[in-house]
């Protein structure tokens, strides 16, 4: 089973291949695939007749326990007899329906295969998780079917209500699926059936799941998305409603029925919904005048029958309901074949302009009269045999069954009347029009269309035999009596004179409703479509009040709105639950409480500073503090990152604060510090109780307690920090130092405007450039000597000694405080003291290369650590022990996770480097740009 899914999606892949190497006789080819997968379902007819399934298991995810089961029994033998069948004849069908030339036919060749190996995959899937899976690729697929012709807007907006619409029943049918999953605990249904939970939980779980499946069978009150779905080409309409999307929502009720029919809403739910469907798409179907609108109406009102039936919960309507799967299959598929046979022939759909055609195509008219009598329910066609069965189940039932019989004969009178309106419409001669010119027919368009009209005789004269091959299924359902059994003829029977009460009324109707007058009071007091509509434009224009009312433009207003709902939300469930566990240790040492009380201060003063320098320096002395908490609670490595990364953001923002004002705002903003101020506060206790629950809530020993062994051993360093980075959690690192790359990348292209390589020279104002033979240490120039002439000796006496010092700590980070984020942000700080010193011409003279390359240098050598790893025959950034004696150096003790460091090292230099070119020497060019244009503006005038 898995490896005809495998291969359906396969063949997927190919067809447009396929498609343009031999044009539409391509999908020959590709209906062997279906095909293949009907041979391999009728090879294991007998074990299914005899009851014993045929499973298959393969590992998905080990670690959550998930597994591909599959499993095919009666049920699923017989859907996938129909997808397969089906989708075949409808492949081999599409090869004379589409033109040679069609730019869409690879495409659709690939989107349908991969269609019935999702409808497929469904049938057979056991676990549920899988069976969703499944279950959306088939919404996906429609999604993509049903919009095949991108250009008309009718197809996209019947495409998207589609998706929408299943969509949401699918996550509903999901909350139900994990609802049943987690009581069981499993997720295959062989299992969880045995294993029900009881009361308003199972109550939940059924009517969530019947979400899902009423919307994915276009079952009140979602019945308006399926007509729309007319806009795909027929023979997805006839693929669609005969063994796949639709039929996917009627499956899952079979499926579960066995199981779920006890659940309380179960049963009121499918026979209310589906007696409503069953009335307005009856009702509906008489109106239409387009054959395949007709059509699509009538597939409503039968959904609604077919869930009717199963639905019921017996063991009788249980094997009436397989059996009229079966029937409408065969019967829904051929009629829409024919119409789209009639629509290549005479050029129209539209029954008004249709006249004389029985005449012109006699074998056409017969293939549709042999469907036609199938859905009407007459002998000796598959769909009687159904509905006799039907009948018969409801007929012996109590007194909501003979209510639920009554509904149902209705409903057979309007199948009737508009099944005598199709054939009529389609064939019939009219007074007063035209006849219709039609086109010969050529057998290999019409052959699929009358395989499967024959099939439906078939499987009316062979009904005994169709009855041992569905029993199993019926018999999951407990009976107290022999029960029914499928059969052409069983004798002169109440329900047999039912169904001929049904078929007269039908008559009687249909000749009613050729007078224009009766036929226009047949309106709707409502239109599912049309309301549909208003709801979405309702959702449309609620987005766009809600987003003028919050989207203000204001990122402290977007900040405040998520942090109130931080405050609101979490800290509502922790007074709510209070699950505190024990007292407060508040410190170790009084030092602890000090630097605390700086950081509380500090960020209190940073909230109500109006100057922006002020702000960003108290944020600082906040940091600064944080750090101290880390030296006092024993972490020096994040102490001095800590320190780095404050001193590095402090640079930064000094930088970008030249090019703003002063003060945040120049009217007085004494209630918003107030409230920025309360805010704060709130959010700190909120997640300060957090972390002290999270805490105490744990109950397994952390991963990290084995860190310390592991680092020696493993990962040869003794600076536990450091070799987490760069070894026991490498993969990590890879991720963050990757959204560094990226980062870098985006705050240069916001700030540079255009495109120019850097002046490594760097400007002189006025146009001039220095012209220097050989590099200079610190520049004595104009733009040097607007700087600080101590701030340029001190630079002089420590830049390199700063840089020496940041290599040290990237090698003796492995064993020490250190490593190659620390040490290339005390590189980076080296290169903005320069910058400082010296401005851009100085940041350029200090690092003669582009950032660009300093970062991807980094992530080179970084990922070629792991990859060189993998060569040498380990895992990918795993790391090797190397000791070996020198000379003069003595033992010397080396890790290869230290080349992964220099990555690092590398990366985060070229992030600083990017910044101060960006944030610094690009807006001082800028600025001095502007500059010079104010002086010549100035001179002009």
């Amino acid at each position: 089973m898995l490896a005809l899914v495998a291969v359906h999606a396969l063949t997927a892949v190919i067809a447009p291949a396929l498609v343009r190497l031999w044009g539409r006789n391509a999908l020959y080819l590709v209906a062997l695939v279906p095909g293949a997968t009907l041979v391999w379902a009728l090879t294991h007819t007998a074990g299914v007749r005899s009851g014993d399934p045929v499973v298959e298991t393969v590992p998905w995810v080990p670690q959550l326990g998930l597994e591909l089961a599959l499993r095919m029994g009666t049920l699923s033998w017989l859907m996938v007899v129909l997808v397969g069948g089906v989708g075949a004849l409808v492949l081999a069908y599409s090869a004379r329906y589409f033109r040679n030339d069609d730019p869409g036919l690879g495409r659709f060749a690939a989107v349908f295969v991969a269609f019935a190996g999702a409808m497929l995959g469904l049938a057979v899937s056991d676990d549920l998780l899988l069976l969703y899976v499944f279950w959306e690729l088939t919404t996906v697929f429609s999604y993509l079917l049903i919009g095949s012709d991108p250009a008309k807007r009718a197809s996209r907006r019947a495409a998207m209500q589609a998706l929408l619409v299943t969509t949401l029943g699918g996550l509903a049918m999901l909350a139900g699926f994990v609802m049943l999953g987690q009581h069981a605990g499993t997720y295959r249904w062989s299992e969880i059936a045995g294993n029900l939970p009881g009361g308003g939980y199972l109550t939940v779980a059924a009517l969530l799941i019947l979400l899902g499946a009423l919307s994915k069978s276009a079952i009140f009150p979602f019945s308006f998305w399926l007509p729309g779905a007319m806009a795909a080409p027929t023979p997805v309409s006839a693929y669609l409603h005969a063994a796949a999307m639709v039929k996917a929502g009627v499956f899952l009720v079979a499926l579960l029925g066995p199981a779920l029919a006890a659940a309380a809403p179960w049963r009121p739910v499918l026979l209310a919904t589906g007696l409503l469907t069953m009335f307005l798409g009856g009702w509906a179907a008489l109106r239409q005048v387009d054959l395949k609108l007709l059509l699509a109406y009538g597939t409503v009102s039968q959904l609604g029958l077919l869930m009717v039936i199963l639905g019921a919960g017996t063991r009788d309507t249980a094997l009436a309901g397989a059996a009229m799967v079966l029937a409408h299959a065969l019967f829904k598929a051929t009629l829409f074949l024919t119409v789209g046979v009639i629509d290549h022939t005479a050029g129209t759909r539209d029954l008004r302009e249709l006249s004389g055609l029985g005449r012109r195509a006699p074998a056409l008219a017969v293939v549709a009269g042999l469907a036609a009598a199938s859905m009407a329910g007459l002998p000796p066609m598959a769909g009687f045999v159904a509905k006799e069965a039907a009948v018969e189940a409801l007929l012996h039932g109590g007194v909501v069954d003979l209510v639920v019989l009554a509904g149902v004969l209705l409903g057979s009178v309007l199948t009737v009347a508009y099944t005598l309106r199709f054939l009529w419409g389609a064939f019939a001669d009219k007074p007063g029009i035209e006849a219709t010119e039609a086109k010969p027919l050529s057998w290999p368009f019409l052959a699929p269309t009358a395989v499967l009209a024959l099939a439906g005789v078939a499987v009316g004269l062979l009904a005994p035999a169709v009855d041992r091959l569905l029993t199993p299924y019926a018999d999951l359902y407990p009976s107290a009596e022999p029960g029914y059994h499928l059969a052409l003829w069983h004798g002169l029977t109440p329900a047999l004179g039912l169904s001929a009460l049904a078929v007269a009324g039908g008559l009687g109707l249909f000749h009613l409703l050729r007078r224009e007058t009766v036929r226009a009071s047949l309106r709707l007091p409502f239109d599912g479509a049309a309301g549909y509509q208003k709801l979405i434009a309702g959702v449309d224009r609620l987005a766009v009040e809600l987003t003028g009312a919050t989207q203000r433009g204001s990122l402290p207003f977007y900040l405040g709105v998520i942090l109130v709902v931080l405050v609101l939300l979490p800290g509502g469930a922790l007074l709510a639950g209070a699950p505190w566990s024990g007292g407060f240790h508040l410190w170790d040492t009084p030092l602890q409480a000090v630097a605390g009380a700086v950081v509380v201060v500090a960020a209190v003063m940073a909230a109500c500073a109006l100057r922006r320098l002020t702000a960003m320096i108290l944020v600082g002395v906040a940091g600064y503090g944080i750090a101290l908490m880390f030296i006092l609670h024993g972490a020096p490595d994040l102490a001095l990152t800590q320190f780095l990364v404050e001193t590095v953001t402090i640079v930064m923002f000094v930088l970008v604060l030249r090019r703003l004002p002063v003060k945040f705002s120049e009217r007085p903003i004494r209630a918003s510090r107030r409230g920025r101020v309360a805010i704060g506060v709130a959010v700190g206790a909120v997640t300060a109780g957090m972390a002290y629950v999270a805490a105490g809530a744990r109950v397994a020993e952390p991963v990290s307690v084995g860190f310390p062994d592991e680092a020696v051993s493993y990962g040869g360093g003794k600076n536990v920090v450091n070799v987490t980075l760069v070894d026991i959690r490498a993969w990590d690192t890879m991720g963050e130092i990757a959204v560094l790359v990226v980062a870098a990348t985006g705050v240069a292209s916001l700030i540079f405007r255009r495109a120019r390589d850097l002046d490594r020279r760097g400007d002189i104002p006025g146009g001039g450039r220095t012209e220097t033979a050989r590099p200079r240490w610190l520049t004595t120039g104009a733009t040097a000597r607007a700087q600080s002439v101590i701030l340029q000796v001190v630079t002089r006496l420590l830049f390199h000694a700063i840089v020496l010092f940041s290599i040290y700590l990237l090698f003796s980070g492995h064993n020490a405080p250190g490593g190659g984020f620390a040490a290339g942000l005390v590189a980076g700080l080296a290169l903005a003291v320069r910058y400082l010193a010296g401005g851009r011409t100085e940041l350029n003279g200090a690092a003669p290369v582009d950032a660009g390359v300093v970062l991807g240098a980094g992530l080179f050598v970084a990922v070629g650590t792991g990859v060189a790893a993998m060569l040498l025959g380990g895992e990918f950034l795993q790391s090797a022990l190397l000791d070996f004696h020198l000379p003069v150096l003595g033992h010397i003790h080396f890790v290869t996770s230290v080349f992964f460091d220099v990555g690092v090292y590398l990366i985060v230099v070229g992030l600083v480097l990017d910044i101060l070119r960006s944030l610094g020497a690009e807006m001082d060019r800028q600025q001095e740009t502007e500059g010079g244009a104010e002086v010549r503006e100035k001179e002009l005038v």
